[in-house]
């Protein structure tokens, strides 16, 4: 059974620092990109970042570039989300997601294109 655990998420205040964690079980995602999405209160998932299977392609939203840096792990099937410099409008639940296709690289994704999804990890970001 596929399975990605997200962790890393808690209360910061504005200009913190969090590190999340994904970290797969059940199969090598080592030929696919993963990536993260957030989704906050009333609103929808959106992407945040994704990584290229090598580790060697990022890329980000908008919103977050300059600030958040997507890294990967493959000896121990792990995604981080190294997010520096917090704000409020970062409160969210962040999903790590990975993509079915390998070898296969998008500058953003979206949500209905990625194929296994934790259950995510809430950050929240006080002023």
């Amino acid at each position: 059974q596929v399975q990605l655990v997200e962790s890393g998420g808690g209360l910061v205040q504005a200009g913190g620092s969090l590190r999340l964690s994904c970290a797969a079980s059940g199969r090598t995602f080592s030929n696919n990109a993963m990536a993260w999405f957030r989704q906050a209160p009333g609103q929808e998932r959106e992407f945040v970042a994704a990584i290229s299977a090598s580790g060697r392609t990022t890329s980000y939203a908008g919103s977050v570039k300059g600030r958040f840096t997507i890294s990967r792990d493959n000896a121990w099937n792990t995604v981080y989300l190294q997010m520096n410099s917090l704000k409020p409008e970062d409160t969210a639940v962040y999903y790590c997601a990975a993509d079915r296709r390998t070898d296969y690289f998008s500058t953003n994704y979206s949500p209905v294109a990625m194929d296994y999804w934790g259950k995510g990890t809430l950050v929240t970001v006080s002023s």
